[in-house]
């Protein structure tokens, strides 16, 4: 099997980190594997509520680098703070958030998928990876993984990682890139009515409705980013929320809808969505 090429490794990461944030660019430290940094004990799990989106505020207030994308920030004095000094020492690389710099990045991971964007998008922005092409446009939507072969979108509640300023003008986002990720009339089948939601059992423990919905939110992220092993995603996911939000009454069928269609449109069939809720409320016994 082909082995990865290694991550890039800035000469000084925090150096770099301090200078997107000047341009207005959310930046974040990356690990090895160019994932993000694991969350503290304090918000391991999601015990504290989770980071908000970049819209909204939330009861997370963890100085430290935690909840992968949302912790991107344009602060030098939390980049450059002691809670973030351990996270620069050991980053592999560094990531940046596109939505919150009013970008969309269009990761092309293959030489087919190249060939594709060439033929079919405006040209704009380009930057080399070591697998294929990220092409950045000015604007922002929703992120999703595998819109076709090779081709991701991240841009909203998503990260990708610096690799240089690229080359060529920046062009505004066009609708050939807003349309891979629209939904074909009847492509995606919203959940059943026979999915059953848990019934309340007592008093509500969430103290606001934004905690469900930051909730549903990073599931429906989570499901969306997941590259490979989607079935077990999908189980493990639908297993989390009901362990988190099963017991009290606060799902509704609009929420496992979401959840549903996150998964569908990521190849998984109606049936397997059903099954995997079910296995998944047997598991925690509601």
């Amino acid at each position: 099997m082909t082995q990865p090429t290694p991550i890039r490794r800035p000469a000084d990461p925090l150096h770099t980190a301090l200078e997107l944030a000047t341009a207005g660019v959310p930046v974040l430290p990356l690990r090895a594997g160019k994932v993000p940094f694991g969350n503290c004990r304090a918000c391991a799990k999601n015990a504290c509520g989770g980071r908000p989106n970049m819209k909204t505020s939330g009861p997370c207030a963890c100085p430290a680098p935690c909840h992968g994308w949302a912790a991107a920030t344009t602060d030098p004095r939390v980049i450059d703070s002691a809670a973030w000094a351990r996270a620069w020492r050991e980053a592999a690389a560094v990531a940046y958030h596109p939505g919150g710099a009013d970008l969309t990045v269009v990761d092309l991971d293959n030489p087919d998928a190249v060939a594709w964007a060439r033929q079919t998008l405006p040209p704009t922005r380009t930057v080399p990876t070591t697998r294929g092409e990220h092409w950045f446009y000015r604007g922002a939507m929703r992120s999703a993984n595998g819109v076709r072969p090779g081709v991701d979108i991240k841009s909203r509640m998503s990260y990708a990682r610096w690799l240089d300023p690229g080359s060529g003008a920046l062009v505004a986002l066009p609708d050939q890139v807003r349309a891979l990720i629209a939904k074909k009339p009847g492509s995606v089948r919203p959940a059943p009515q026979a999915i059953s939601v848990p019934a309340g059992e007592g008093e509500c423990r969430h103290r606001t409705p934004a905690y469900l919905e930051r909730g549903i939110a990073m599931a429906e992220q989570r499901i969306t980013e997941a590259c490979e092993a989607v079935h077990n995603t999908v189980y493990r996911t639908f297993l989390a929320v009901l362990s988190a939000h099963g017991r009290c009454g606060c799902l509704t069928d609009t929420h496992v809808a979401r959840l549903f269609t996150a998964a569908q449109a990521k190849g998984e069939s109606q049936r397997h969505c059903t099954d995997a809720w079910a296995n998944a409320r047997t598991t925690l016994g509601l």
